[in-house]
Order: structure tokens, then sequence, then C-alpha cells
């Protein structure tokens, strides 16, 4: 009788550990759906938190007691008010309650979906709309201060809370090779290429009347509603071109770094097999032909693309590049040209053919500095500076019209009025440095 006393007792305990637990869920979702959070709420909400976790025993239970936790950091900058600083919030949000966060709440999402019982479904999803743009902005203040691992993981961990959102996952690929992470890099690289991930699309632009700054929208339709209310105007569609030449490209650049070439080679000859037509791929397999020097296959890919693109500007701008980037100075020159033949107004084409011109003024200038004197070194001397102002002259066509094109860059206003002053042309040299002021 004894020994049944005792278990009745145990069962009374458990049952009455069961109900507390019970009841401190019950206020942790109370103080969680408040719409401020002031006085004693958030202490009381961190201690239930404490208290709750140990507890929990059954699964659901768990995943709740882990969701409350993981969304303390939102109850934190919901107590700071409307009047919370950037400062404040960063003290808050760092790489490990994103990463908690994103683990939480997915969680959760997981649990409900399996049960069939929406608690927080619908309240997540609006969270993760309301705090995804958050999280990025995050990751770009980290990039932008050169942490690029830590952008990484924060992007990633974006991608994790909206997988649809697979831009978020290129970009923590983009900031895994700037950190010189390459097994994470393969890691997203290959996620992306099981996702069949091409980055193509529309970007749908508009100016918001009140603050005068352009932003982006889901979906046309999406920016027609605020274009009808009259809060934004000058819409403007921005196509986003395919990415998947760069991300083979970072693969096999990743793979013949570790030397395996052979595991290059194959990637891109398996994303050629899955997107023949795809002009960046080619490209991308014609650079690494390029780079380990085996110049037929590299000659051979190169025509294929002309083939398929005789009158594609980017293309044939992209092979100048390749070539350039080989010294093929003379085969860069015809391609830049040929750019030019289609799209006069090509910035980048024009920019590029100014400095492949340019780039002969360093052999001038060296031989010039060696000089004496005497008569023999005057003769050679001025023999070099007319070479010089011919080459100036060459290149002041496709600097000027770069600048007519795009008119703030500053790389090619410098390069215009350094061009001006060494060929003396002194008005010309004045009115552009008054617009560059």
């Amino acid at each position: 009788m004894k020994i049944k006393h005792i278990v009745l007792a145990s069962a009374i305990l458990v049952s009455v550990s069961s109900f507390a637990q019970k009841d401190e869920l019950k206020s942790l979702k109370k103080i969680y759906a408040k719409d401020e959070i002031k006085g004693n709420d958030l202490a009381e909400y961190k201690a239930l938190v404490a208290k709750v976790e140990p507890m929990a025993t059954e699964e659901g239970d768990k995943v709740y007691a882990a969701f409350y936790k993981c969304v303390t950091p939102i109850l934190d900058i919901k107590a700071l008010g409307q009047t919370a600083t950037p400062t404040q919030i960063a003290q808050i949000v760092n790489l490990k309650t994103i990463g908690d966060l994103v683990k939480g709440l997915n969680a959760t999402l997981d649990y409900e979906k399996k049960t069939g019982k929406k608690v927080y479904t619908d309240n997540i999803n609006e969270t993760i709309v309301v705090f995804k743009p958050q999280i990025v902005n995050f990751a770009v203040i980290l990039g932008n201060a050169k942490k690029y691992s830590e952008a990484g993981e924060v992007l990633y961990d974006a991608y994790l809370l909206d997988k649809r959102d697979q831009d978020n996952l290129f970009y923590a690929a983009s900031y895994a090779v700037n950190a010189m992470d390459y097994d994470k890099a393969l890691d997203y690289y290959g996620q992306l290429k099981t996702l069949n991930y091409s980055g193509e699309g529309t970007i749908f632009w508009a100016v918001n009347k009140a603050s005068q700054q352009e932003e982006t929208f889901n979906t046309k339709n999406e920016r027609d509603l605020y274009l009808k209310s009259g809060t934004h105007e000058k819409p403007r569609d921005e196509k986003k071109e395919s990415k998947r030449g760069e991300i083979y490209k970072n693969i096999a650049l990743i793979l013949v770094q570790k030397g395996k070439v052979d595991e290059a080679k194959a990637a891109i000859a398996e994303a050629r097999k899955e997107n023949p037509t795809d002009t960046s791929l080619i490209l991308t397999e014609a650079d690494l032909y390029l780079k380990v020097n085996d110049i037929a296959t590299y000659t051979k890919l190169i025509n294929e693309a002309l083939a398929q693109n005789p009158n594609n500007a980017d293309l044939i701008y992209n092979l100048g590049v390749i070539s350039a980037n080989a010294n093929k100075l003379d085969d860069a020159e015809k391609y830049y040209k040929k750019a030019l033949e289609i799209n006069p107004n090509y910035f980048n084409a024009n920019l590029n053919l100014a400095e492949l011109k340019l780039r002969s003024d360093e052999k001038w200038v060296t031989e010039m500095n060696k000089l004496g004197t005497t008569e023999k070194d005057n003769k050679r001397y001025e023999v070099l500076k007319g070479l010089r102002n011919e080459n100036f002259k060459a290149a002041l066509p496709y600097l000027e019209k770069a600048v007519e094109v795009d008119s703030t860059n500053e790389a090619a206003n410098k390069t215009l009025l350094s061009v001006y002053r060494a060929l003396e042309m002194t008005d010309k040299a004045k009115a552009l440095k008054a617009k560059m002021e």
C-alpha cells in the first residue's frame, strides 16, 4: 500500500508541475500578444522564459518554450518604443540573437504544420515580413564594415527565415567568397545549383512622393496600387540578368584554387548541359579554359558564344573584358569597338576602350623620365611626347562619350581631366573641373 501511495503522490506532483508550466506558457502568450511592452512586462516575460524552459517535457511545450525565448529580442525592441535609436537596436541584434530567432521561428512553423494547429503560424509569417528587411539591412551594415563572414552568416539566416527569397542565399555566398571562406561559399553555391537559381527577374521601382526616395516593390501589381493611391510616382522597371554564369564561375574558380581543375571543368560542363543556351555560362567556361591556358578550347567557346548572339552588345563587351584580362589587347579593342558599333552609348565599353589605349602611357613616361639633357635625348623626348599626345587624342573621344553618358562617374571625370591637362586643353579642363566641384 505504501508503494501505491508513493506512486500516486508522484503522479500528483507531476500533474501540479504540468499545470504550473501551462500557466506560465499562458502568461508568456499574454505578454507576447501585447501591442506595447511597458512597466514590468519585459522583466516578467524574461523571468517566465527562464522558469518554463527547464520545466517543459512534452514536445509542444518544448517548442513553445523555445519560441518565447527566441522572440525575446523582439520584445526588447518593442519595449524601447517608437523613439528607439539604431544604436539601441544594434545592442540587441547580433549574430546569436538572429540565429536563435530563425531557429526558433522555423521550429515552431514546422511543429504547427505537423500538428495542423496554427497557433503562431500567421503571426510568425507577419514577423518575418517585418523583421527580414531589418536583418538584411544588418547584414549590409556588416558588409560595409568589411565584416564579410558575419554578413554572410546573417544573410544565410535571412534565407533560412524565408527560403522563397533565394537572392539572400546568393549574396550570402558572395560574402563568403569575400571572407575567403571558400568551403562555406561552395556549400551555398551548391544549394543555389540544386535550386536551379538564376536570379533573373524584374525589379519594380517607384519614387515615394513624401521622401523623394526610390523604393522597390515585390510585384508590378503591388506597385500599381501605390501609384493609384497617389503616394508614389515615376515608376521604372529594372531587369535582373541571370546570375548562373557568376555562380558556376565562382564554383570553378574556387575549385581551381583548391587544385581541383577537373572538378571545375565538370561543374561548368554540367551547367552547360542543363542550360545550353545561357551565354553567361559559355563565357564562364571560356574564362576557365583561358585560365588553364587551353587557348584552342577558349577560342572555340568564344566563337560559339558569338554565333549565338552576334549582335549582343553585353556579350561582345564581356569578350573584350576577358581578352583584356588575358592581355590580348588587340582582341579586346576589337570587341569593345564592336560593342560600340551596336550601342554607341555603352558607358563601360567607352571607358574600357579609353583605358586600353592609355595603358601605353606608362612605358613612354618611364622612358621620358630616364632621358638626360643631351641633344639626342631632347629629340627622343619630343618623339615620345608626340606619341603620348597622339595616344591621348585617340582615347579622348571615348572618354568624352563616357562622361556624356554618365556625368557622375568619378573615374571617367578624373581620367578625362588628366587627358585635357596633358593635351593643354585649358578651357575644357577648367569647365570640367568646375562641373566636378
